[in-house]
């Protein structure tokens, strides 16, 4: 499986992490693909987070593997109460295809009192392990959470993982870089009152940044209050690299750079 094309244009941008497979966006898939190539948005990452996500991600990933699309399989914290042993058995059969390069979303969310923490841990971890028997990153969801993640990497020796859609301060984010992560920003960044996002993509290091969606969540500026989708990376893009101070056409080279390294070829 090839994810790197060293044919494709210098500007060319990754999405890596979308959700094609909501029922938001998956009533019209090759819609959106088209679109995002029109955007020269060439490459993402279809992420799930429950069971009926998953096999929509990977029946998405096989049907538009010739445009740049694979799967990420997982349960999100929300979903987490499901995630027991059938469940966990059948990621692991799913993991083994070739289509799929990363295990998640998984992460903690303690913004809602439920599921409880004991249950989302259990969760975390078995994903963790899955990851890496597989050998797979972990693409992580983090709220209000900061610590609890950062003790159980470090306690796992977890060291190839992407923090999506980053909303942490830039301290955290230097703290998850050292253990061997890359911080995710997505159309979150773009926001005007995202203050400690803004000084956070100003410290990341460029070698560490990936740019997402999250479609159909988190639209960008200037489409804020629309429903997202893949093509809408090239906002995310453009607003960052403003911020940072560098030309957007390296600022996408680099962090499709960076997510060509994360997700190697399987």
């Amino acid at each position: 499986m090839t994810i790197y094309n060293p044919t494709k244009i210098p500007e060319a941008v990754y999405d890596s992490h979308t959700h094609l497979n909501d029922d938001k966006l998956y009533f019209d898939v090759p819609a959106y693909i088209g679109r995002a190539s029109e955007m020269k948005v060439l490459e993402m990452n279809v992420v799930g987070y429950d069971e009926k996500s998953n096999q929509r991600a990977l029946q998405i990933a096989h049907d538009f593997a010739s445009e740049g699309v694979r799967a990420i399989l997982g349960f999100q914290p929300e979903d987490s109460v499901y995630f027991d042993d059938d469940a966990q058995k059948k990621l692991a059969d799913q993991l083994a295809d070739p289509a799929v390069i990363g295990v998640g979303e998984t992460g903690l969310d303690w913004h809602w009192p439920e599921p409880g923490k004991d249950v989302q841990i259990a969760s975390f971890k078995r994903h963790l392990e899955l990851a890496k028997q597989f050998g797979l990153p972990a693409t992580i969801h983090m709220r209000d959470s900061f610590d609890d993640i950062y003790a159980i990497l470090k306690e796992m020796q977890i060291n190839n993982f992407e923090m999506h859609s980053f909303a942490g301060t830039p301290q955290q984010a230097a703290k998850l870089i050292d253990l061997g992560g890359y911080i995710s920003f997505s159309g979150l960044a773009t926001f005007k009152n995202a203050h400690d996002v803004h000084q956070t993509v100003k410290e990341t290091p460029l070698s560490r940044m990936l740019v997402e969606t999250d479609a159909p969540y988190l639209a960008p500026v200037p489409k804020r209050g629309q429903a997202n989708e893949p093509a809408f990376t090239k906002y995310v893009v453009d607003d960052l690299a403003a911020m940072i101070g560098i030309d957007r056409s390296r600022l996408a080279d680099i962090t499709t750079e960076n997510a060509h390294s994360l997700w190697p070829e399987k």
